[in-house]
């Protein structure tokens, strides 16, 4: 067996998941990537993903969220699942913490149209709950999948639940943030959620801490995003 399903069936097991429940998928086939450029397999898996009923969450969505933005990116953002907004819209971080997030990406020198936007689960857990280990195990696919075509050099992950998932670690988010982490070779920079930033202001300077190491890193090792987070980085130390 592959030593990467061997540690995801370890993380299942250490988040409470002795098994993972066999489903009856209603997509009759696959997503097909042999020939298709990234944004073709975007657009299919998003139709996989509005009918998909491999666990609950599916029963009370009005939509789901694959997400969006640059398929070609350097910079990966991702959060747990969609908010009240994001459900109606269709659309991922649209409400007040996306509306911060968008922010915190145009401080990094970026537009929203310049990174990838996706969440751990693809439908709303109800109340705005954390997404259960077993909702997160049945949309793992889905993330897996993005992140594969996407390639991005950095993923920044948003809160502790979408942290544990990437990373697969049972660590708290305030022990794992501001330093990266590594998924399949890809650079993980856990750090708060926008919706706790929106709770807790005086952990924006720490956020803020966290994506001046991604600009660094990416101002020295990305193609696409790099010029402009340098021309950011210009600016920010032509003001101090």
């Amino acid at each position: 067996m592959d030593n990467e399903i061997i540690e995801y069936l370890k993380f299942l097991k250490d988040i409470g998941i002795d098994e993972i429940p066999r489903v009856k998928l209603t997509v009759s086939k696959p997503v097909n990537t042999e020939k298709k450029s990234v944004e073709e397999v975007l657009k299919q898996m998003a139709k996989e993903v509005a009918n998909c009923k491999a666990c609950p969450l599916s029963q009370k969505r009005q939509n789901s969220v694959l997400g969006e933005g640059n398929p070609h990116t350097d910079l990966m953002f991702i959060g747990e699942g969609p908010g009240a907004d994001e459900d109606r819209q269709g659309r991922p971080f649209v409400g007040r913490a996306g509306q911060l997030l968008t922010k915190i990406i145009n401080a990094m020198g970026l537009e929203r149209s310049d990174v990838y936007i996706s969440n751990v689960v693809k439908c709303r857990p109800p109340f705005n709950r954390d997404p259960e280990p077993e909702e997160i195990a049945a949309c793992w696919h889905f993330i897996e999948k993005q992140i594969e075509l996407i390639k991005p050099k950095v993923i920044c992950t948003l809160g502790r639940i979408s942290t544990k998932t990437i990373l697969m670690t049972t660590e708290s988010i305030s022990r794992l943030r501001g330093r990266f982490g590594e998924y399949k070779g890809i650079k993980v920079m856990p750090t708060f959620h926008p919706s706790y930033l929106l709770r807790n202001p005086s952990a924006k300077k720490q956020v803020w801490e966290d994506m001046q190491k991604i600009m660094h890193y990416l101002a020295e090792h990305s193609e696409t995003l790099g010029e402009k987070i340098k021309k950011k980085l210009e600016e920010y130390n032509g003001k101090n």
